[in-house]
């Protein structure tokens, strides 16, 4: 005997289900992504620590933030990051993911949300390519000419210098590293777009000039006037009174 329902019924019978379960499984995800368990443990107004923030906040995910005495590293944090024993480091339902520029992709790839880093392969490997620079090149140069004295600051100044006109010459006709939106580099280059300026001032040696600088300097006005950078950056005053404590403390003459 034939079934006892037309073809239009079964139809709209297998619609209903399949919206049932694309429903259910968008729901299923939400739960996931609400349940899942973050935390980041780091120091406020560390540069790695607030890239790892920045990231989180632009996919939206909830966390708790555990900050770490760097003097007096907790249990959690040796075992989380065995063999660096650094922050930042992200626990995602308890598993440890440890280096801020591996943490940002992995954020990026674990949880829905605006993209971080380029889709297009090519793009990606290029801003991949940037990040490195930055961290391996870019800020021990310039970290160890703002902390310099005596003879060995000029030196230091003209190794900034090198590594400072790389940059200008990659931002040139750019408003930000990834073009006309903020992304994973500008993420990354969060201490020169932020904390060089405040170091500066504390220690009064100044690399960065809009004469030598121009690109730099004009990618950096657009980087701190953007709402995205505004929400995400601890307070100028707290790193400022920092620095130039620890320049006190340096020049300090024993008793």
């Amino acid at each position: 005997n034939p079934l006892p329902f037309s073809h239009r019924a079964i139809k709209e019978h297998q619609r209903i289900n399949n919206t049932a379960i694309t429903k259910s499984s968008t729901q299923l995800k939400v739960y996931y992504k609400n349940m899942s368990r973050v935390k980041l443990l780091g120091v406020n107004g560390s540069p790695a620590s607030q890239r790892v923030e920045w990231a989180l906040k632009i996919k939206g995910v909830k966390y708790e933030f555990i900050t770490e005495d760097l003097q007096n590293k907790s249990p959690l944090l040796l075992k989380s990051n065995p063999v660096y024993k650094k922050i930042p480091v992200l626990l995602h339902n308890d598993k440890p993911i440890a280096e801020s520029l591996v943490i940002i992709e992995y954020i990026d790839e674990a949880f829905e949300g605006p993209s971080i880093l380029p889709k297009d392969p090519y793009n990606k490997a290029i801003a991949r390519f940037w990040a490195k620079f930055l961290d391996d090149k870019c800020l021990p140069a310039v970290w160890k000419a703002l902390w310099s004295q005596g003879e060995e600051q000029e030196k230091d100044k003209e190794e900034a210098y090198e590594v400072l006109k790389v940059l200008d010459n990659e931002l040139k006709d750019k408003k930000f590293f990834g073009g006309d939106n903020i992304g994973f580099v500008d993420i990354v280059a969060n201490f020169v777009g932020f904390w060089i300026e405040i170091v500066e001032e504390a220690t009064g040696v100044v690399l960065v000039t809009c004469e030598k600088f121009p690109n730099f300097c004009a990618w950096r006005d657009e980087y701190l006037n953007c709402d995205k950078v505004k929400e995400n950056m601890p307070s100028r005053e707290m790193l400022l009174g920092f620095f130039k404590s620890r320049v006190q403390a340096a020049t300090a003459i024993p008793k």
